[in-house]
């Protein structure tokens, strides 16, 4: 790929949309808080939930001037099945192992939109420092982790830490090559981050301490990362639509 000059995005999300998550994000969080303590509120929570991923889909799907239609496609999979996972966990019931499977996928939705103008470990290190951080987390909550969970955990989080690799070391390759793509990639890597820290609050919380306002830690992570990827789709040069992935 020839290197381009780095270029400033062209697209804003549009006030009222931003506005929007931002509400819907802060309701989840504070129907999650309140119903600690009482159920009345959880009706916020569930109602707030879903509504804010969806938002986020429409800012995904909405943008004028996207980098690629495919890789459009493959961040809206992903979110689409973010917003399946977040219902399955904040269900009455125990769905978690189902929640992980559809997070999973959305995992992979978001790793193929980030392999398609990069070849995959384009940089080593990053994809290893990634890998490094999920061992970690591992060795840290595995005593406390049922053992019917060993396995769906593991692959979980090795799927995980290998989307953040790739979009760090993506970020880092189109940094280096200084062309459109830059802005764009660096906003989905700061979002896979971001995703790896809410799942990394989610996992403590569930399996190792129970921790304070522990809501408000996992969701705005969450949907700061679910945003930024959203972001992510829009290209620095509208122009350029269709032909750099």
């Amino acid at each position: 790929m020839a290197a381009l000059p780095t270029a400033t995005p062209s697209y804003t999300t549009p006030r009222w949309l931003s506005f929007a998550t931002c509400c819907l994000a802060l309701g989840a969080i504070a129907g999650g808080l309140l119903a600690e303590d009482t159920a009345d509120w959880l009706w916020l929570h569930w109602l707030c939930k879903p509504l804010a991923t969806a938002v986020v889909f429409w800012i995904a799907w909405r943008t004028p001037a996207p980098l690629s239609s495919r890789y459009r496609q493959w961040i809206l999979g992903g979110i689409g099945l973010s917003l399946v996972g977040d219902i399955f966990l904040m269900l009455p019931q125990d769905l978690f192992v189902e929640g992980l499977v559809a997070f999973l996928f959305a995992h992979l939705c978001f790793l193929v939109a980030l392999s398609m103008d990069v070849r995959f470990g384009t940089r080593p290190l990053a994809l290893l420092g990634c890998l490094a951080y999920g061992a970690l987390t591992l060795w840290s909550l595995w005593p406390t982790v049922p053992e019917e969970l060993h396995l769906p955990v593991v692959v979980y989080t090795v799927v995980l830490a290998i989307m953040g690799g790739q979009a760090m070391g993506r970020a880092w390759q189109h940094a280096v090559q200084r062309d459109t793509l830059a802005n764009p990639a660096w906003l989905a890597a700061c979002g896979a981050v971001l995703f790896m820290m809410s799942d990394t609050l989610l996992a403590w919380n569930r399996f190792r301490i129970n921790l304070p306002w522990a809501v408000l830690w996992v969701l705005a992570t969450y949907y700061g990362a679910l945003w930024l990827l959203a972001r992510s789709v829009a290209s620095a040069d509208p122009e350029e639509e269709g032909g750099r992935i």
